[in-house]
């Protein structure tokens, strides 16, 4: 990541077929970030990240939750003002690399709400 600053960063796993848009996770154990890195984009900066898996927590840990808990920093300052995006399809078309992004949030406090992430090529 160097030293650039970023706001949000999005994490597209591969392989990235169209697949992924119904696939069936429930017990399947699927990829998740392991909490070191998790609090290493949280030390980063990172305000917004932006996953296309199902959580970024494993399917069963007990109610753990070690990679929100680490992204949001529950156990210091909590940041209120990040966000975690699951469950994102970005396409292949969409080229690696610096975009803008619109993360247009719904309008009410709740621990969970919906949200519609644009991304916008930046022309050079």
């Amino acid at each position: 990541m160097g030293n650039k600053k970023r706001e949000a960063v999005v994490l597209r796993t591969l392989p990235n077929t169209k697949e992924k848009r119904s696939r069936q996770y429930s017990n399947t154990n699927p990829t998740y970030l392991m909490e070191e890195a998790a609090i290493f984009l949280m030390e980063k900066g990172i305000k917004h990240l932006l996953i296309d898996l199902p959580s970024v927590d494993k399917e069963k840990d007990g109610g753990k939750l070690l990679a929100h808990n680490g992204f949001w920093n529950t156990n210091g300052k909590l940041r209120m003002d990040a966000t975690i995006t699951e469950f994102i399809y970005v396409p292949n078309k969409v080229k690696d690399g610096s975009h803008f992004l619109n993360l247009q949030i719904a309008p009410f406090e709740n621990d969970a709400s919906p949200s519609k992430p644009i991304l916008y090529k930046i022309e050079e």
